[in-house]
Formats: structure tokens, C-alpha cells, sequence
């Protein structure tokens, strides 16, 4: 099986900042199209399920990231297909396997590529207005071509991505505010 390894970077930002990008991608880059999902995450000590039910592609799919945000830029994901109606069973299975640090999330998506470099400007309750650049890669030892491509491009796009440090502050902060809201 060959791997897929994500190297993602985000960015937070205002509305009147990602609609900026928003209109230089349409004119610029290549429209993707509309990816919005409601996607359960099921927050491990050092990794991340997901149950996604793709609404705007009508499609379902259980993902393992082989990491957590915060703690690097590249992370092996394996994920497979599942029926849109599985979705909840999935979402009730996994939590009678004893997986209960879970956390719903509508998001807004529209997907972009610009230079290779795919971009989801997204919004979420959890994130605000935030994009994701990725490249996929299926050996590690491309993985520092691919962080220098996303920098690039989030430069030249005058987007400050996250640091690491500031991606573990925000995601801990959040979970703690999860945490508490459910006790």
C-alpha cells in the first residue's frame, strides 16, 4: 500500500482577509470546488480519527491521522470510503470502543490549487476563518520540498501561516474549552 502523507500548515485570519484570498484565488488559481462537512474528531494522546460525511460531494470516509496538529506538518493518513448513512453508526461504534474525546464540527470549505499547492479556505465555530495548504506526498524524504512550497506560496499570497508552537497553544486550548463545556 503506498502512503499518503499530508504536509499541512494552517492560518487564522479575519473575513475581509480571506475574502482578499478568496477573490485572488478565483481569479488566479484552480477552483476545486465546494467541500463542506460535519466531521467528528476522536482526540487520541498522539493521534486523530475522523468520521467525515462530505456534504457538498455526498460521500463518507473514516480517516486515522497518524498525528496531531501541533506536533509537526507532515502526518501519514489512512482513511477508507463509507455509505453517508453509516456515518452515525460509525461516529456510536467508535465511542463504544471507549474512543470519548469527541468533538462534532460543521465546516465551510471551498478548495483551491495554486502552484501545486492545494488551499482550503475554511470556516468553522472552532476556528473562525482559517485556510489549510497542503501537499500530499507518498515519501518522507519529500517532505521539506513540500514545507518550502506551502511557505512559499502563503508568502507570496501574503498569508502568515501558524507556528507549530502557536497551532499546540490554540488546538490545547481548545480542547480544554470542549472539555469543559461537556462537564
Amino acid at each position: 500500500m503506498k502512503k499518503q502523507i499530508e504536509i499541512e500548515h494552517r492560518a487564522r485570519f479575519s473575513k475581509e482577509e480571506r475574502d482578499q484570498l478568496l477573490s485572488f484565488l478565483q481569479e488566479n488559481g484552480k477552483d476545486i470546488g465546494e467541500d463542506d462537512k460535519n466531521v467528528y474528531f476522536f482526540t487520541l494522546p498522539d493521534k486523530l480519527l475522523k468520521v467525515t460525511d462530505n456534504i457538498s460531494k455526498n460521500t463518507a470516509k473514516i480517516t486515522g491521522k497518524m498525528g496531531r496538529i501541533g506536533e509537526g506538518s507532515g502526518f501519514e493518513e489512512i482513511e477508507f470510503p463509507i455509505e453517508r448513512t453509516d456515518v452515525l453508526k460509525a461516529v456510536e461504534l467508535f465511542k463504544k470502543f471507549g474512543f470519548t474525546n469527541v468533538h462534532d464540527s460543521f465546516q465551510s470549505r471551498h478548495n483551491f490549487e495554486y502552484k501545486d499547492v492545494e488551499i482550503a479556505l475554511k470556516y468553522s465555530e472552532m476556528w473562525g476563518y482559517h485556510a489549510e495548504f497542503e501537499i500530499v506526498i507518498d515519501d518522507e524524504t519529500k517532505k521539506g520540498v513540500a514545507d518550502q512550497k506551502i511557505m512559499s506560496v502563503a508568502k507570496e499570497l501574503g498569508v502568515r501561516l501558524m507556528t507549530e508552537e502557536e497551532l499546540k497553544v490554540f488546538i490545547r486550548q481548545k480542547e480544554i474549552e470542549i472539555k469543559s463545556a461537556r462537564s
